[in-house]
């Protein structure tokens, strides 16, 4: 029988990143799905061993401008085994602060992008505005809206004065009804129940084979949380929960990042009675040098657990330096949850997974599996890149 090929992208109004994917259709089912990403390394991973570690945080911030602080957290926690460095008690409330601000101007931005996806653009509208005041309070607290530059191996770069304790709680009181209204007019909307219910499941076997991680494996009932599973910074001090939900489908995914915020929310405003009581104190363990050795580092994004690894040799730079995104599993599920939809009903869940696809970019060395010599290595990379640029270009001017 004959199939529809269905192409979303390179370049989509739905995706806000260059990638594609291959709808298998029969009629208006989807029965298969490919995708490629590919159109946006940037080399990040190769950089980082030319740089100092000090500016390994502002290389790493640029990976996601949503989770401009998730990878700078991830590096910092990597770099600190290697050095078994501890970080000041002030350092820990100060970049937990910033975590958790981060998760809900990410959730907040997502549940508005899904509205507008369904054409619900009240959604749309409130959550982004919402969103403003919490961009303010990393304005106030950092200078920037985005990419903070508030880590440093051993601390954090600025304090949180405690004057401004006042205003940042203020700014949080005034968010939680808006959160309430947000909260009601996504699970409290029957056309919304009706639209969302049952559509892009998975399952608890899925999320486990797939590796998701985040509020995609937490909306099918795995309760995975590097917050809580090992706790680093001062998750280990302060009082939350685990948000779960157990029906796998986008309705779910919703659910869990609503919810999710009320315990940004709470995290956040006892690191602040924890700055409050702390008073005055250091925000920095001053190090001198990184021994030789190698280190993990995680922190849970708002999608998921970001993860670095670090290698180093005694010099001020990395050896080598490993990111996996939480995008990088997450996306792969698409395969579980988009096969047996309607195309309508593949969009969205499509992005329920909040994918960013700059985060999994990967290069590809070629190897012949019987000798174990590489058929291909990087300069040779670079070269047929540039030549198919080339032929692009004069297939384009010419």
């Amino acid at each position: 029988m004959r199939k529809t090929v269905i192409p979303i992208g390179p370049y989509h109004p739905l995706q806000e990143e260059p990638e594609l994917f291959k709808l298998y259709c029969d009629g208006e089912t989807v029965t298969d799905i490919e995708w490629e990403t590919g159109y946006n390394h940037r080399g990040i991973e190769k950089l980082s061993e030319s740089k100092t570690f000090d500016q390994v945080f502002f290389l790493v911030e640029r990976i996601c401008g949503i989770c401009s602080t998730s990878h700078p957290f991830a590096f910092a926690n990597a770099v600190e085994e290697i050095g078994a460095v501890e970080i000041p008690l002030r350092a820990k409330y100060i970049r937990t602060i910033i975590g958790e601000l981060e998760r809900i101007h990410s959730h907040l931005l997502w549940v508005g992008l899904a509205g507008h996806f369904l054409g619900y653009n009240t959604v749309y509208m409130w959550a982004w505005k919402y969103r403003e005041p919490v961009l303010d309070l990393f304005e106030l607290i950092t200078g920037n809206r985005n990419s903070y530059a508030m880590f440093k191996i051993g601390g954090v770069r600025r304090d949180i004065p405690n004057e401004n304790i006042a205003g940042i709680t203020r700014i949080l009181n005034e968010l939680k009804p808006k959160l309430d209204l947000i909260k009601g007019a996504v699970m409290d909307d029957p056309v919304l129940h009706m639209r969302l219910k049952g559509v892009g499941v998975l399952t608890r076997q899925d999320v486990i084979d797939f590796c998701a991680v985040g509020p995609t494996s937490r909306a099918s009932g795995v309760p995975g949380d590097i917050r809580r599973d090992d706790p680093y910074a001062a998750y280990g001090l302060v009082d939350w929960d685990v948000i779960t939900a157990e029906e796998g489908d986008v309705f779910a995914k919703a659910e869990v990042r609503i919810l999710e915020m009320y315990e940004s929310v709470r995290i956040i405003e006892q690191c602040l009675e924890g700055l409050r009581k702390e008073q005055e104190g250091d925000i920095e363990t001053k190090v001198k040098d990184i021994p030789p050795g190698m280190g993990n580092g995680h922190h849970e994004a708002p999608r998921g657990e970001v993860f670095h690894f670090v290698l180093t040799d005694g010099s001020n730079s990395p050896v080598r330096h490993k990111v996996r995104a939480p995008s990088y599993t997450n996306i792969a599920t698409f395969k579980k949850s988009c096969i047996g939809q309607t195309i309508s009903d593949a969009t969205i869940s499509l992005a329920a997974v909040d994918p960013c696809y700059c985060c999994t970019e990967r290069m590809v060395v070629l190897y012949d599996a019987w000798t174990g010599k590489p058929l291909m290595n990087t300069r040779e990379l670079v070269r047929k890149s540039q030549e198919k640029t080339e032929m692009l270009r004069k297939k384009i001017y010419h």
